[in-house]
């Protein structure tokens, strides 16, 4: 059998034993490395362990002959590329057009002068390297292409998904993505609304409120993500967003909320005058507890998503901003959590039940100023229906 190296490998195929000694002697000579074959058998045999670059091919011999062996090359998918040249002692024309019909590279008649089969022997392994190298370069050029594209559509999908949703919902990658991966952890989820954001729209051209609109994501976005949380969805003029980094997430997510408000008096000053009559005003709710993030949907349409009672709890408390005039209302259970409270101000605006719940969640009002503490209401129900029953 042949053993592999980086010299050019030359199958040859005759059964004259002096043929193919003559041959391995002049072909090592010019540094080949060479493997003979007796018969057509044991030729395929040999280029199926190891593909030569170039195959000398005896035409008449028992059992397959010339023909058939380089038919059976053809037909083959890995090896009909090989180069073959004929060497055998028909010098017919029928022989020839045989030869050609079996896509032989070259057809030389016995006896053949050594220096001819020497320069067809370069010519050829040099005109298959060059078609070696074109395929190589095709097939890279096609690779680069294909890995591009993945990258780029890669980078789309997480416009949609944020990477904090990849890491659970396709641990092992995109084609791991199913409905129902999913799993259960402590979050702090943060919901932002605009005030009034129908009045306003109602009195502007539609694409004035893309402008303002997506500039205001933009903004709130930033902030976000500064503090290492991430959006979930945008709800018309809503957002949605997590914060997850492990013990830190009720800390950063007060923190995006101060910062909001900052790029949010920015906004205002950059739009007054402009595309907007009035400066836009918001409210955020931010709660702390356990929640499902993973997918939801059927197996044709899906979406990553959280679920839990700390996502309707946040968003309750952002509906309440309204009813006591603030910016920003954090749970207690937001509060517990933090490392260091003292860092901020808060103020107890009340202690509520929600509607089904049995247990009172204290209302904080978080500023970056000092304000005078509204005196501690006693436990009521919240004025706002979307928390009780009334």
């Amino acid at each position: 059998m042949p053993t592999y190296s980086s010299q050019p490998y030359i199958l040859l195929v005759d059964d004259e034993p002096n043929n193919l000694l003559l041959l391995e002697e002049l072909l090592s000579s010019e540094g080949y490395r060479t493997y003979s074959a007796s018969s057509g058998i044991e030729a395929l045999a040999a280029a199926e362990v190891e593909s030569p670059d170039l195959i000398l091919l005896d035409v008449m011999m028992p059992g397959l002959n010339g023909f058939e062996v380089c038919q059976h090359l053809r037909e083959s998918e890995t090896m009909q590329a090989i180069p073959v040249i004929f060497l055998t002692a028909l010098d017919d024309d029928e022989s020839r057009l045989t030869g050609i019909e079996m896509m032989a590279d070259d057809y030389l008649a016995k006896p053949i002068r050594s220096e001819i089969l020497l320069s067809k022997v370069r010519s050829i392994l040099r005109l298959h390297q060059l078609r070696q190298q074109k395929i190589q370069r095709s097939v890279q050029a096609q690779v680069d292409a294909a890995w591009n594209v993945s990258a780029n559509l890669t980078e789309k999908f997480r416009l949609f998904v944020p990477d904090q949703f990849l890491q659970r919902i396709a641990p092992r990658g995109f084609e791991s993505i199913q409905v129902g991966n999913a799993r259960e952890e402590e979050l702090t989820i943060l919901f932002c609304d605009i005030r009034e954001f129908t009045a306003i729209a109602e009195g502007q051209d539609p694409k004035q409120t893309f402008v303002w609109l997506n500039n205001f994501f933009e903004q709130m976005n930033q902030a976000i993500t500064t503090h290492h949380g991430f959006i979930d969805k945008f709800l018309g003029d809503a957002i949605m967003a997590v914060f997850d980094r492990d013990t830190s997430h009720p800390e950063d997510a007060i923190q995006a909320a101060l910062l909001m408000e900052q790029n949010l008096n920015t906004l205002n000053e950059y739009h007054q005058d402009g595309l907007l009559r009035q400066p836009i005003r918001m409210g955020i709710g931010i709660h702390t507890g356990m929640a499902v993030i993973g997918t939801v949907g059927s197996s044709s349409r899906m979406d990553s998503t959280v679920i839990g009672d700390v996502v309707n709890t946040a968003s309750r408390l952002e509906e309440l901003t309204k009813t006591y005039n603030c910016g920003i209302i954090a749970s207690g259970q937001t509060r517990d959590r933090l490392t260091d409270q003292n860092l901020l101000d808060w103020h107890l605006l009340d202690q509520i039940k929600p509607r089904g719940k049995q247990q009172a969640i204290d209302l904080y009002e978080v500023r970056n100023t000092a304000k005078k503490s509204l005196p501690h209401k006693p436990q009521r129900e919240s004025p706002s229906p979307v928390l009780i029953e009334r």
